[in-house]
């Protein structure tokens, strides 16, 4: 359905055909994304398995890095919350409910810490449009991030309480912090740099700090819209931003096209291999 409303966007509001939009992952700019992207999928990868770990179940790298890209095949869920099977379809020894949602809450809150970091170009890219409208969004989003941090820091101690699973989560943060945050780093900017470099292979001039803002920025307005893989909300807000930077509505939309079939169904066609392997060779369970 999704593949769908895309074609049917690029059809309506592009510049030419939606096949010529998408030949553009042909090109060399759209093969070093690709890669760029497998990059992100790689090293996230490497970071559950080291969580994996923390909770006994010790993986060989090509082992969990499949079993980990098998999970993306549930990542059309809202807030991404299938992802959190991954540990529960172990064929051998799988993860409880709880450890599962641990893993799966570490992941989303180091991922967002780096997506946050990498919004702050924006932020400041926004103040310096001028204008009363952009310096109140600027203001009001540093304003509410900071709230949200008070709030989160004030009631740090009831929210752990009451949810196990978000304890269980900030210790498996504790384990080995410098790896988990440089491998989200890494992840997370060479998934900026893949969109980058699709704006650039469309014809934008636009700097690579503020490429990867806008797409973070987006990640999060469509986690926040806790639609599956934000799906509407996350194309909608990177659109926006473009058209905002100065690029025409079919050349931005083009290029959300692209970034989205790179950064998240390539992720779901891989995943469902990976998912599909793993079960002819009884590596997972539907039980």
């Amino acid at each position: 359905m999704a593949a769908t409303a895309y074609a049917v966007a690029l059809v309506v509001f592009g510049e030419g055909s939606a096949l010529a939009t998408l030949q553009r992952l042909g090109s060399l700019a759209g093969l070093q994304a690709a890669a760029l992207c497998l990059l992100n999928y790689l090293l996230r990868g490497l970071r559950w398995r080291m969580w994996m770990a923390h909770y006994g179940r010790a993986l060989g790298v090509a082992q969990g890095l499949r079993l980990y890209l098998a999970g993306y095949t549930f990542t059309p869920t809202p807030g991404n919350i299938g992802e959190a099977a991954r540990g529960l379809m172990l064929a051998r020894r799988p993860l409880g409910m709880a450890q599962s949602l641990a893993i799966f809450g570490a992941e989303r809150l180091a991922d967002l810490l780096c997506l946050l970091l990498m919004c702050l170009p924006v932020v400041w890219w926004l103040a310096a449009l001028g204008g009363p409208a952009a310096n109140r969004l600027a203001l009001g989003s540093g304003v509410a991030a900071l709230v949200l941090l008070v709030l989160l820091f004030v009631f740090r101690r009831r929210l752990l309480l009451r949810l196990s699973w978000l304890q269980d989560a900030w210790q498996c943060l504790a384990t080995r912090p410098a790896v988990w945050l440089a491998l989200t780093g890494v992840a997370w900017a060479a998934q900026g740099l893949a969109v980058w470099l699709l704006c650039r292979e469309a014809g934008l001039s636009i700097g690579v700090l503020q490429a990867a803002g806008f797409y973070a920025v987006a990640m999060v307005g469509g986690a926040l819209s806790l639609l599956p893989a934000g799906l509407g909300g996350m194309e909608a807000l990177l659109t926006g931003l473009l058209v905002l930077h100065g690029a025409g509505a079919a050349q931005a939309l083009g290029i959300t096209v692209l970034v989205r079939v790179l950064t998240l169904w390539l992720a779901v066609a891989i995943g469902a291999l990976a998912l599909v392997y793993s079960a002819a060779i009884r590596d997972i369970s539907f039980r």
